[in-house]
């Protein structure tokens, strides 16, 4: 069968769910009362404090103060909680580059750790041999939506006195054991960008049980404001960092939607392993043990290159592209990003340089298809695969 990269018949042409979804009445009906109420902004409005009080107890934590992107978030966060010029955050090498600037925006300086190969996540053993007196924090990021087993980090932050930042920007609803993510460290940091499992567009919040740590942060997100204190006081240093009451009254009605969009993408993940197991050579990577749930906000799947006739991962993505099934090829790994050597320094992380060059992508967009679209994938990645093996015995 000829590839539609050349020139053959694509195993789809049909298009995949959108996402951002489309918006519900109840999304409609928030936005239009917050737009004729005149009430724009968080300091006049109730809709910014509502949701940071649900969407904090969700996650079981006490307290939450939204923000302006979940970059801003974790340097709230990491700020709240002491970090700053001449400190030290571990953070894992596979991740958004915004783990990182996060910590140089808070004058500190991020050190990579290498990641697990099964998952991904920080890897314990890297973190134990980086950790030393001028580490502040400590970054596992819950990737993908799966959470970071957080005994091991709990054992080396008590031993050591140093903070634990969860980067829980694709975790929204996640469990591990039964605790949320978002009470798995001192402070938990989500992003509410268009991509996400929930969205504004663009927004994020901090959660976090630690009354202290609150309070610095609705200070620092609310130009130096003390909660008690007056108006035009400004005890200390901080900025504008608000969510709007628009980005608000689209999130709220989210927190009823998130059950069943976690249940409808850990279902096509089940299907989709099955199936792509079946393919040979691709694998989807499961949460560590303990996961009580995975939120699946992506799929990542392990592509051996040795199976596909020796094809780079980049030939995959354009044949799956070409077939209909649009994948994704990832983070780099930040030792890899030049943009970072003046702050992290030179730097080898194997693992995460060889998950850059070896791991792609489902967006949670089509995890959230019907069936007969997730066979698709199964069908067009076995369609590639025979003819790049094709190929290379010719």
């Amino acid at each position: 069968m000829t590839l539609a990269l050349d020139g053959g018949t694509p195993v789809r042409t049909a298009g995949w769910p959108a996402w951002p979804p489309p918006a519900t009445p109840a999304q409609r009906a928030a936005l239009l009362e917050v737009l004729d109420g005149g009430e724009w902004g968080a300091t006049g409005g109730t809709r910014v404090g509502a949701f940071a009080a649900a969407f904090a107890a969700s996650t079981g934590a006490r307290h939450g103060v939204c923000t302006v992107n979940g970059t801003v978030a974790l340097f709230l966060a990491l700020r709240a909680l002491g970090t700053g010029p001449g400190d030290e955050v571990i953070i894992p090498a596979y991740t958004f580059v915004a783990s990182a600037t996060a910590v140089v925006l808070a004058g500190a300086r991020p050190v990579l750790a290498d990641v697990t190969p099964g998952t991904l996540h920080l890897d314990p053993d890297a973190v134990a041999r980086l950790i030393g007196p001028r580490t502040k924090a400590v970054m596992p990021v819950h990737l993908a939506g799966a959470p970071v087993p957080p005994e091991p980090l709990e054992e080396l932050a008590r031993a050591h006195g140093v903070a634990i930042v969860e980067d829980a920007a694709q975790a929204h609803g996640a469990s591990w054991r039964g605790r949320p993510a978002g009470t798995l460290g001192d402070a938990a940091c989500f992003s509410f960008q268009s991509s996400k499992a929930m969205t504004a567009g663009e927004g994020g919040i901090v959660v976090t049980s630690d009354p202290a740590a609150y309070e610095r942060l609705w200070s620092l997100h609310n130009v130096g404001r003390r909660l008690a204190g007056g108006w035009y006081e400004h005890p200390e240093v901080g900025w504008n960092l608000r969510m709007t009451e628009f980005q608000a009254a689209l999130l709220l009605p989210q927190l009823d939607l998130l059950d069943a969009q976690i249940a409808a993408r850990e279902r096509a993940a089940g299907l989709l392993a099955g199936e792509l197991a079946g393919v040979g050579g691709l694998t989807l990577l499961p949460g560590p043990d303990g996961t009580t749930r995975h939120t699946r906000h992506l799929g990542l799947v392990r592509y051996d290159a040795r199976e596909f006739g020796g094809r780079p991962k980049a030939d995959f993505l354009a044949a799956m592209e070409a077939e209909g099934v649009p994948l994704d090829a990832g983070y780099r790994s930040l030792s890899r990003e030049t943009a970072l050597r003046p702050h992290t320094g030179a730097v080898s992380c194997p693992v995460a340089e060889a998950a850059e060059d070896s791991v792609v992508w489902l967006r949670q967009n089509l995890l959230m298809a019907d069936d007969g679209a997730l066979a698709d994938i199964a069908t067009a990645a076995a369609k590639v695969r025979r003819a790049f093996r094709a190929s290379r015995a010719a």
